[in-house]
């Protein structure tokens, strides 16, 4: 079911922009879906994190850098519950660890801004069950609907979209 207000809201703050994009995966597309921009505008950022908050409990919600974070921060404030942040890469100083935050037997809840393959949000959700997390859900702001779902439950992980684009494309 398409949150319209959110919906409303991307395309206002110029989420989604038309023109010839490579994609993280390197695939070409003729629109771009920039979440990590928009939600520097704090109410779509504050609308994000409320809608999160609202729908789903978790001990920790998670993000993976960059996209992530924010997203895991408003949410975690809007719920009043810890967040975690998951590196890309692991850093070869200091703890060395891939997730800053205790995520360690808790119920973890992975937010992404964009999923497109699903290769990012699997990333995240090894990491954190490696690190002792349950984790199974990503809650994504807008699904691509170009393979993630099909590759997270193919791992035992449910994406739960804000938005869907075929949602964005059709206003």
């Amino acid at each position: 079911m398409v949150n319209n207000a959110l919906a409303e809201m991307l395309i206002r703050f110029k989420a989604i922009e038309f023109g010839d994009f490579t994609l993280a995966s390197g695939a070409k597309s003729t629109y771009y879906v920039d979440v990590k921009t928009a939600v520097t505008r704090p109410e779509l950022l504050s609308a994000v994190a409320e809608s999160v908050a609202s729908a789903y409990d978790f001990d920790v919600v998670a993000g993976v850098a960059v996209g992530g974070v924010p997203l895991c921060v408003a949410t975690s404030i809007a719920k009043k519950k810890p967040y975690a942040i998951i590196r890309a890469a692991e850093k070869d100083h200091g703890k060395k660890s891939l997730v800053i935050g205790d995520v360690k037997d808790k119920n973890v809840l992975l937010v992404e801004d964009v999923t497109t393959s699903g290769g990012s949000a699997l990333h995240g959700i090894n990491v954190l069950r490696a690190a002792g997390a349950r984790a199974d859900r990503v809650v994504t702001v807008v699904d691509r609907e170009q393979g993630a779902g099909a590759l997270l439950a193919a791992h035992g992980v449910t994406i739960l979209p804000l938005v869907r684009i075929s949602e964005l494309l059709n206003r």
